[in-house]
């Protein structure tokens, strides 16, 4: 599993009053890592949404902070899929500076699909292959050669 990378710059707005980012940031940076990684396999959260009523509902996070990041920091927010269920998914997150390539913080969500009524559904077809040809190379070079 390779990790996909989304670079972001900390904003002042996310730094407390010693300029540290607050804590409350980094679940915020996790759900910008898996859109983008969502996106590079070829689909959105509206998408999904919208042609599927499917949403992935967070129902666990958890997060270790590993150094504190401070404003005008570039950071990279690597995203990749940690486990893929019939109805849940878990991604998985690394944190780290650019400059130093310090890692400030490791985490995982897990989602559960939902529809829009929040009653839990299978997760459909399709963004399962999206989601397993990211987990699982050797699919990959299956699809490639068909």
């Amino acid at each position: 599993m390779e990790w996909h990378e989304t670079k972001i710059r900390v904003r002042y707005a996310e730094t407390d009053r010693m300029g540290i980012v607050h804590h409350s940031n980094y679940p915020i940076w996790f759900e910008i890592g898996r859109t983008e990684y969502c996106r590079a396999q070829g689909f959105s959260y509206r998408e999904m949404e919208e042609k599927d009523d499917a949403l992935l509902v967070v129902t666990e996070l958890y997060c270790r902070y590993k150094a504190p990041a401070f404003y005008e920091d570039e950071i990279t927010i690597r995203t990749k899929i940690g486990e893929i269920r019939s109805r849940s998914v878990k991604f998985i997150y690394q944190i780290f500076r650019e400059s130093d390539n310090t890692v400030l913080a490791e985490g995982e969500t897990i989602h559960v699909v939902t529809d829009s009524n929040q009653k839990v559904k299978t997760l459909p077809e399709i963004y399962k292959k999206m989601l397993a040809l990211e987990q699982n190379p050797q699919l990959q070079e299956i699809q490639k050669t068909k």
